[in-house]
């Protein structure tokens, strides 16, 4: 698979950060989350079938100013988190911590990604985002943000502007049938079946293949890379690998 994750659901249990809007706690919620992790671990086309990018907008005036403002919030505020047994002691758990080989590892707070779909405060993330160091410890390089897929563009600019940042949805996935978690392996002329990689992104199609049609499988997530690099590009990044390597040379 190219090398794709990610509050209520989240909360849940069903991704990183982000609320399923269909949500079904199966082993099948827990193999779709697997794969938008992987999915956004790699290079990813705005064109992409399966993924929603905000629109980028042209700076308005303070815009510059809100974005540094912000990164300059978190590195103050979330610093602490460095030590993941602070953040493990404030109410973060970590997302399939079963999974090894992470590009980027989350651990959430259930109660802030609840707070997320009411208000946006920099200071509580929905997720902590952690890659692996020396020693195989845990260095934050960041955070994620959430919002409700209800928010339209304009709300997200409030929280942060959509000249700097590009929050982006999971959508128009096509998953196995209930019960048919072995179906993920699935594949047609080389492609997969079922998933982020699959050239299904409509209800009719999926139907044809006897699978299950999300037309949005999280709401609005935003990563913000503030502890990974001083570059913009790093820290504004809209998947994890872009400009990353770096924190590892």
């Amino acid at each position: 698979m190219r090398g794709a994750l990610l509050s209520l659901a989240f909360a849940a249990g069903c991704a990183p950060g982000a609320a399923p809007q269909t949500a079904t706690q199966d082993p099948d919620s827990t193999r779709a989350a697997v794969a938008a992790e992987h999915a956004m671990s790699g290079a990813m086309d705005v064109e992409d079938l399966h993924m929603k990018l905000t629109p980028v907008r042209p700076a308005a005036p303070g815009d510059s100013a809100r974005a540094a403002a912000l990164v300059s919030r978190m590195r103050s505020s979330l610093a602490k988190y460095r030590d993941v047994r602070v953040a493990e002691a404030d109410g973060f758990r970590q997302f399939l911590p079963g999974v090894k080989n992470q590009p980027v590892y989350h651990f959430t707070n259930r109660l802030w990604a609840l707070e997320a779909t009411m208000r946006f405060d920099p200071d509580h993330p929905t997720s902590l985002l952690y890659q692996r160091g020396p020693g195989d410890s845990l260095v934050l390089v960041g955070a994620m943000y959430t919002a409700p897929a209800r928010l339209s563009d304009d709300d997200l600019n409030q929280r942060i502007p959509l000249s700097v940042a590009r929050w982006h949805e999971h959508v128009n996935w096509c998953i196995p049938p209930r019960g048919g978690i072995a179906h993920w392996r699935d594949s047609t002329d080389g492609r997969p079946v079922f998933g982020p990689q699959s050239p299904i992104a409509t209800a009719e199609a999926c139907a044809a293949v006897n699978g299950r049609f999300l037309p949005r499988i999280f709401g609005w997530m935003v990563h913000v890379n503030a502890f990974a690099s001083d570059d913009p590009r790093v820290i504004w990044a809209t998947h994890h690998r872009e400009g990353m390597e770096e924190m590892h040379h």
